[in-house]
């Protein structure tokens, strides 16, 4: 099937950037302080919001939303956030009024190892009153039932700088898909994760793992604003098991960042520049 009349497509959202969301996602993640209105919203964060609002009776069996509306109704049935490519503009005020301007920007048809893949890409500009705050490329991917589950796990030896341990644990994953409104089962419905789609265990979500290492780039950034982060989604994280937050200062001031699981096993890459 063809999807080219949904390149281009768009659509808005508007939003407030609203404090008792924020205040929620500080306390989800531990932290001591949560960020004050009018204070920028952190690197991340903003995928807090302009989340759609699906009726319980609109969804699949997976918990998305069906298939179709703005995103095209690609058929194969497993569908990942494979990686963005986030540019930080400039701050965005807590409790500001926010628009997000969304259009798919590419699609495409890729050979897998082992099956057939789908790219959708998309763009999202993010502008508070008028100024444009966060812009981001997503690439959204579509699989078959059997592939979604069965990647072979990298590992990655890379010496880190610095490593932080942590072991997600069933609260964190529920707090964070009801942040996100994001019914997606394998976060939290170990049945359906381990019998429906072969995991081993619930998924830790790829964007809270690209949100902690971006709060780790931040941490060791000196000072400076993160102007650009880059991810990659590797392999899933689960639900119990050791995850190793790591990273190294590049010549250039730039850090490369990853996420380990608890066999050295490469789940995330990033990169991180700043201002």
């Amino acid at each position: 099937m063809a999807y080219e009349a949904w390149i281009g497509r768009e659509e808005e959202r508007r939003e407030r950037i609203c404090r008792s969301v924020v205040g929620a996602m500080a306390a989800t993640l531990d932290l001591e302080r949560a960020p004050q209105s009018g204070e920028p919203l952190p690197p991340g964060w903003q995928w807090l919001f302009f989340n759609p609002v699906v009726r319980r009776s609109e969804l699949g069996i997976d918990g998305h939303p069906r298939l179709g509306g703005f995103l095209p109704p690609i058929e194969l049935p497993r569908r990942m956030w494979a990686g963005s490519r986030i540019r930080y503009l400039s701050d965005l005020p807590i409790e500001a009024q926010a628009t997000r301007r969304s259009r798919i920007l590419k699609i495409e048809n890729k050979a897998g190892k082992r099956s057939s893949l789908t790219f959708v890409t998309v763009e999202h500009i993010i502008s508070c009153e008028g100024t444009p705050c966060i812009s981001e490329e997503q690439d959204i991917v579509y699989r078959d039932a059997a592939a979604a589950a069965r990647a072979v796990p990298e590992r990655y030896d890379g010496v880190p700088h610095w490593s932080r341990r942590f072991e997600p644990d069933t609260t964190l994953l529920f707090r964070y898909s009801a942040l996100t409104f994001n019914g997606h089962r394998i976060h939290y419905d170990q049945a359906y994760a381990q019998n429906d789609e072969g995991y081993p265990g619930l998924v830790v979500h790829g964007p809270l793992t690209a949100t902690l290492l971006q709060g780790l780039a931040v941490e060791r950034a000196a000072g400076r604003a993160l102007a650009r982060f880059d991810f990659r989604g590797v392999t899933p994280l689960f639900v119990g098991r050791e995850v190793r937050l790591e990273g190294r200062e590049a010549e250039d001031g730039s850090l490369a960042l990853w996420a380990r699981g608890p066999e050295g096993e490469l789940a995330m890459s990033a990169t991180a520049a700043f201002r």
